[in-house]
């Protein structure tokens, strides 16, 4: 067995040098003050190897860039606390309803829990390549007034969005969680909930309670009515609300599952007015596979829906059983991201669990790029 990878070519591996030359035609059409490499994870449990994987190649992606185009660069991870925590089924209508992380666990406990289980990797990463990063949980990011009022403006535009943001029915999913005290359960398909425009930065929701009934809540710019909008729709907001800030590039961090999604964002920010000069730039890590191809998932692991994949250690579904310190946990992941961004050929593509174990313990070693 070789010990780096053995990496085809592919068209896009074919026309770089590097993988981060992916990005040079968006930095170089209007050159920003800064970057920001925007990545976002879903703080539903414990990180997997998947989720340090992408948050690793965000960081030694934003030194790259800073070294080669003398820019400050920052990573700004968005940890989503609107992820659901409880779904359940009200017996009557037979609707689901769900409340998310945001509503179940309360804001401290939320932040000791960040605190705790990324924010160690975090600083490490950040300590080792000089590049600074922020924290910003969902709930914070769609209090903010600036995501607010962009939300807003956006509802008079969202029927052009709409079949983009939810191709099999054409209703994106807007969540306003019952505003009673110790409630925070929400519709989680939104087919009772009602939007509309009352003034132009005011928009009143209506919805039905799975234990209180029919409510209507307000949404201003400044009024802390918590607004949880679905996977698209909320980066269609996230992105539209980022592209409006002068003189920093943000770029997209995410993963190789994403490729596809990120297609109707793009055809939704289009849609909105959006043209395609201001919009964010993408960067697509690799993604971590099963043996039948499919995303490593710990939830399906987990719940015994799909085996735990062969060569997979513990630490790879649990980050905190690696047997080691955090740091160096972040030494392993950096030398694995060298190895990654050694080639375009090992970078555009998708990697076995078995594999990435293998490269993660063994990151001294790197391949000769072939051409």
């Amino acid at each position: 067995m070789t010990t780096h990878p053995v990496s085809p070519n592919t068209v896009l591996a074919n026309a770089l040098h590097h993988a981060e030359d992916v990005l040079t035609p968006r930095i170089l059409a209007n050159p920003p003050e800064r970057i920001v490499l925007v990545v976002g994870t879903q703080i539903n449990g414990v990180p997997h190897i998947g989720t340090s994987l992408v948050q690793s190649l965000a960081f030694a992606v934003a030194a790259r860039l800073r070294d080669r185009f003398g820019l400050p660069t920052e990573v700004l991870f968005s940890a989503l606390d609107n992820a659901p925590y409880e779904v359940t089924t009200d017996p009557v209508s037979g609707h689901h309803y769900q409340r998310a992380y945001a509503q179940a666990m309360g804001k401290q406990t939320l932040n000791n829990l960040v605190a705790r289980l990324y924010e160690p990797l975090f600083t490490a990463l950040s300590r080792r390549l000089r590049v600074p990063h922020r924290i910003e949980t969902y709930s914070q990011q769609q209090a903010g007034e600036h995501y607010r009022r962009t939300w807003l403006g956006l509802l008079p535009h969202i029927d052009a969005a709409r079949w983009w943001l939810a191709p099999s029915t054409g209703v994106p999913h807007l969540r306003v969680p019952c505003p009673h005290a110790d409630c925070g359960w929400a519709e989680k398909h939104a087919e009772r909930t009602r939007v509309r425009l009352t003034e132009p930065e005011s928009a009143a929701v209506s919805a039905v309670c799975l234990h209180h009934g029919p409510y209507e809540t307000s949404i201003t710019p400044t009024v802390d009515a918590y607004l949880d909008l679905a996977t698209l729709y909320r980066n269609l907001v996230k992105e539209l609300a980022l592209t409006s800030s002068r003189g920093t590039l943000h770029i997209m961090v995410k993963g190789g599952d994403w490729v596809f999604g990120s297609h109707l964002v793009d055809e939704a920010l289009q849609a909105v007015g959006l043209v395609r000069a201001r919009f964010p730039a993408r960067l697509f890590c690799p993604q971590i596979v099963s043996d039948t191809g499919a995303k490593l998932s710990k939830s399906l692991v987990r719940e015994g829906r799909a085996p735990l994949p062969e060569g997979t250690a513990p630490w790879m579904l649990d980050s905190r059983q690696w047997p080691g310190t955090v740091d160096e946990y972040a030494h392993q992941l950096l030398g694995m991201t060298e190895t990654l961004l050694s080639d375009p050929r090992h970078f555009f593509r998708s990697y076995s669990a078995a594999e990435i174990g293998r490269l993660i313990t063994a990151p001294s070693v790197r391949s000769v790029p072939i051409r």
